[in-house]
């Protein structure tokens, strides 16, 4: 095999010793440090924890102050508020207030302390001015004497600025005092973890993350001077660890968290009433050491080098993804399950560089791949038509004129005319751009430039509703020579020349596929292409729309079953018809029906140019509409045939005798005669009428007034109701415009009242009610006749159609008088219903939609 077409594949140790690099360069930076925060206070902030209903604030705040004068207060006060929490059952009382400086009230405080047995005092960490070292400030020896223990209050600051945990243990030299939250559990100072360093070196250890339990605020708090002036309140401090400490703006430390940063920090004294709370729920965070980030971070590059140069390229990308999501759960689980603070930055980093890298390492390795292929892609097949831009204006007119059918021209070439009907070179424009139509009214003009000669073609176009349309149309048209079109500069990179070639002919292959693909789906007709086994591969969206079958479960379907599910037969068996055109390779032709709807299937075979495949290509055609006009006509000669002809033929032998016998004319035969002749003048007139019904369009719509037609449609047939003494009563007021035909609606409701009176007994009522229902006009005629059979109700529309018992009565009809009704309701996209049992009369309703519904 020729090595040239094997593509330069990516080994692990290539993509591994470039993440590693990458990795180390970014150590530069403080970018996985801060990345590291981020993900800490995103997780600490999203969950935080509860607060342990065990610690409660006496905070020191602006009320305080403005009640109990400027700080420093006496000592006395703070005696008092010992013995205020004493008597209110406090368990521990931890002050976070340096009593550094001796005070004439320290035996009183001491005193007060003592007598509670649980009081806790902070050791500061600081140089007493800027010209000091870094140096412990105690309590003074009367307090720490009287003091339960002793804590160092010092808060660790990250290298952003932001307080996210402390260290257990910090002091100088070699004694370690502990935290003031963890003091308070009983722990004493450590001593055995110091190394031997001098006094004013700060030596620390243990330090430990603490889960906030929210921002400042979130701890239970009281002001000093309602404690200190109200009475003991057991309720609220009975059995609790009390944090007394300065929270006023301006006085305290104050400590930016993840929960706030600068904006709302945080004070002290509720900074470590929150490590308290979390020790004592055990939610102490350690942190991992180095080591273990180091790990992680190899162990990730390992992997991700290992795995993705193996993967597909649409795979890479998800590889990643899960490599980074698999680190932040190790993460979150080691933060809030195991209680471990695991930097993952650097490993984090890794699938990030990864996925680019692994990219960039793939288009090397197939960018000589894709040069040899190039060529055969620029030779793909491509679907395109003669630009008429390159045919010469001549060719154009003469093309225009067959097309178009101008009632004028005009051509010139520079100064001669070459060929003109209605125009004269005097109506040219002067300000033609070559190449774009120029229209003014019914005239069209263009400037062509053929080989350097200069073409003015004009068109004068009917001045009628097409003219628009057509000269829309010319613009879409690029006339302009190609020889002048601008040609975008070529890309001078390698690889970017390389893209558009392939660009260009993968462009050229959708075409061609978008092209068959629209051209099948724009067919009228419904389109199944299947494979040398009869299975459907594909089908257009009438085969979706009519077989009612989802596109994804047409695929893989064998078109037998298809055709069997829904129009089974045994006279040919689809099976043969199918199997026959494969092995036959001849075309057939066969009825099909599907819902109630006729088609026609012609199965036509093909073979494919590349190589043996064949299959079958099914074209099905609609032929409902067909069949219908086919029904019709042949409904129209039964009917002609019958019932015209023969009132005519016994017309005709009335006749024959009466010219027999001519003086023997009484007038029972001229009646019998006159009523033939109405009942074949009706049944012409109700043909003529149904026949105008039908080809009835919305250009021949206009206002009209549906009570007003209803009311004249009345007063035709009144005569007929006072025949049979028949009350016709109207029941309606409100006038209700239509856009409709006004004399064929005045028919349709003619013909209802006329069967209304026909079919009912004498000295009935007929009803006829007109209102409006909502955006319709509604209109009810109900009747106290006979009633309609329920087995006739589905087909009284029908053409043609009779009752069975009214015929056996004597009552006949043409059987087209409803059908003509019910074609002028749909003509106006209105709809019609009845309502009728025997014996109870019928009611037939029609609802036509309102000109204007909003008024």
């Amino acid at each position: 095999m020729n090595r040239d077409w094997l593509p330069i594949r990516t080994t692990p140790w290539t993509l591994g010793l470039i993440l590693l690099m990458l990795v180390l360069l970014v150590q530069i930076s403080a970018l996985p440090q801060r990345l590291d925060f981020w993900l800490y206070d995103q997780a600490i902030t999203s969950a935080p924890p509860r607060v342990s209903d065990d610690v409660v604030l006496v905070t020191i705040d602006e009320r305080s102050l403005g009640h109990l004068g400027r700080w420093p207060w006496p000592r006395n006060l703070h005696a008092e508020l010992v013995s205020k929490l004493h008597q209110a059952g406090a368990k521990t009382i931890v002050f976070d207030i340096l009593f550094s400086e001796p005070s004439p009230d320290d035996a009183l405080l001491a005193k007060a302390m003592r007598r509670h047995g649980n009081v806790f005092l902070p050791v500061y960490l600081s140089p007493p001015t800027s010209h000091y070292l870094l140096q412990e400030q105690l309590p003074v020896d009367p307090l720490a004497g009287a003091a339960a223990g002793l804590g160092h209050a010092h808060v660790e600051l990250d290298s952003d600025g932001v307080a996210r945990g402390l260290y257990l243990y910090n002091g100088m030299g070699q004694k370690l005092w502990p935290s003031l939250s963890l003091a308070v559990t009983g722990a004493e100072p450590d001593q055995a973890s110091t190394v031997d360093a001098p006094a004013y070196v700060n030596v620390r250890s243990g330090y430990r993350a603490v889960p906030l339990a929210g921002g400042a605020g979130s701890i239970p708090a009281y002001s000093y001077s309602e404690v200190l002036n109200q009475a003991p309140a057991p309720e609220l401090f009975r059995g609790k660890t009390v944090f007394v400490g300065a929270t006023a703006a301006g006085f305290g430390d104050i400590l930016p968290t993840p929960f706030s940063g600068l904006s709302r920090p945080m004070s002290g004294v509720e900074f470590h009433a929150n490590v308290f709370s979390a020790h004592q729920l055990g939610l102490l965070i350690r942190t991992a050491p180095p080591w273990a980030a180091a790990l992680l971070t190899a162990l990730t590059i390992l992997v991700l080098a290992a795995v993705l140069p193996r993967m597909r390229p649409a795979r890479t990308l998800l590889a990643c993804g899960a490599a980074a999501l698999l680190l932040l759960g190790l993460f979150l689980f080691g933060l809030f399950r195991l209680g471990w603070w695991l930097p993952v930055a650097n490993a984090l980093l890794v699938p990030l560089l990864a996925l680019p890298v692994s990219s960039g390492l793939r288009l090397a390795m197939t960018n000589r791949f894709l040069n040899r292929q190039l060529d055969d892609l620029a030779r793909s097949p491509q679907v395109s038509l003669p630009a008429p831009a390159g045919r010469h204006p001549t060719q154009l007119l003469e093309h225009f004129r067959a097309l178009l059918r101008p009632e004028g021209w005009l051509l010139m070439e520079e100064n001669d005319l070459l060929a003109a009907k209605g125009l004269v070179p005097a109506d040219i424009p002067a300000d033609l751009t070559p190449g774009y139509w120029h229209h003014d009214s019914n005239r069209s003009w263009i400037q062509l430039l053929r080989g350097g000669t200069r073409y003015q073609l004009g068109l004068l176009l009917a001045n009628d509703l097409g003219r628009e349309a057509i000269q829309r149309y010319l613009r879409r048209l690029r006339l302009e020579d190609p020889a002048l079109t601008s040609h975008a500069s070529r890309p001078r990179e390698n690889i970017s020349a390389r893209i558009e070639r392939v660009r260009l002919a993968t462009e050229r292959l959708n075409h061609m596929q978008e092209f068959i693909r629209r051209s099948f789906e724009r067919m009228p007709d419904g389109i199944i292409v299947t494979d040398e086994l009869g299975v459907i591969r594909f089908a257009n969206g009438h085969i979706e729309e009519w077989f009612q079958e989802p596109m994804p479960s047409l695929g893989g379907l064998p078109l037998v079953k298809l055709l069997e599910g829904h129009d089974p037969r045994e006279t040919p068996p689809w099976h043969e018809t199918v199997s026959d055109t494969l092995t036959l390779q001849q075309s057939r032709t066969v009825d099909l029906k599907i819902r109630h709807k006729d088609f026609l299937i012609h199965f036509a075979p093909f073979s494919l140019p590349d190589g043996d495949q064949q299959g079958i290509i099914a074209n099905i055609s609609d032929i409902s509409e067909l069949r219908e006009q086919q029904r019709q006509h042949r409904e129209a000669i039964d009917f002609i045939s019958h019932d015209v002809r023969s009132p005519l033929v016994s017309q005709l032998a009335l006749i024959e005798q009466l010219k027999r016998d001519p003086s023997h004319i009484d007038q029972e035969q001229l009646d019998q005669l006159g009523r033939l002749a109405r009942r074949s003048y009706h049944l012409a007139e109700e043909f003529v009428q149904l026949a105008r019904a039908e080809q009835l369009t919305e250009t021949r719509f206009y206002e009209c007034e549906f009570l007003s037609i209803v009311e004249n449609a009345r007063d035709s047939v009144s005569e007929q109701g006072v025949e049979k003494q028949i009350q016709i009563q109207l029941h309606g007021s409100e006038d209700l415009w239509l856009k409709g035909n006004a004399e064929l609606l005045e028919r349709a409701v003619i013909n209802l009242l006329t069967n209304a009176i026909q079919y009912s007994p004498e000295a009935s009522t007929v009803s006829i009610q007109v209102f409006r229902a909502g955006h319709q006009a509604c209109l009810t005629i109900a009747d106290e006749g006979s009633g309609i059979d329920p087995d006739e109700l589905p087909h009284l529309f029908d053409r043609y159609r009779r009752q069975k018992r009214t015929e056996l009565a004597g009552i006949h009809g043409t059987g087209l008088g409803l059908s003509f009704v019910k074609t002028v309701v749909e003509k106006h996209r209105g709809e019609i219903s009845v309502a009728s049992s025997p014996g109870h009369g019928s009611a037939f309703t029609l609802k036509l939609p309102i000109a204007n519904p909003l008024q």
